[in-house]
């Protein structure tokens, strides 16, 4: 079982299928690149997006999106900003940063995190579908805790603590 990003048109298309430990991985360099990134409301609902594809609460292969069922704005210029800040917070990634904090080696991150910003990049944010699935938290859904001990976003008020803590904590089915 695994999870899939990216794909189009409800999990078809040509996403990025990852196992349920890649997911993790993914979303650990994601989340620490977000958390540093963020400055405006749309940055800060991307955020949540990922903090809530957390495998500890929703299950393993329970998580994913597609980039069309993503809110990318209403006009061309809100679109554009979107995408180039997704791009950036994967860049930003690959750059690996404070992966020293992860505790861990991601062996694979890097071809994951490539994967994705190619299929970031040749996405079409006006051929989204807005409001389809759901998954795009809306301006009230935002990310804006943070976790103090681990410097992230995290997905307060749904959760208590970050995906660090309740990995840390030996959560992890």
């Amino acid at each position: 079982m695994g999870n899939v990003f990216g794909g189009f048109g409800g999990g078809g298309g040509d996403g990025l299928s990852l196992s349920n430990g890649g997911t993790d991985v993914f979303l650990d360099v994601l989340t620490l690149a977000v958390s540093d990134l963020a400055r405006d409301a749309w940055d800060f609902r991307f955020a949540a997006l990922l903090t809530l594809q957390d495998q500890n609460v929703m299950g393993r292969g329970a998580v994913g999106f597609d980039l069309e069922e993503i809110d990318w704005g209403t006009t061309p210029a809100e679109r554009a900003r979107a995408k180039d800040f997704v791009v950036r917070v994967v860049d930003l990634a690959l750059r690996r940063h404070r992966w020293d904090e992860l505790g861990y080696e991601p062996p694979f991150a890097e071809g994951y995190l490539r994967r994705f910003r190619a299929m970031v990049e040749a996405f079409d944010p006006a051929d989204a579908v807005r409001g389809h699935g759901g998954v795009f938290p809306g301006p009230d859904g935002a990310a804006v805790a943070s976790c103090v001990p681990h410097r992230v976003l995290s997905a307060l008020p749904y959760w208590d603590g970050c995906r660090f803590c309740r990995s840390a904590a030996g959560q992890e089915p």
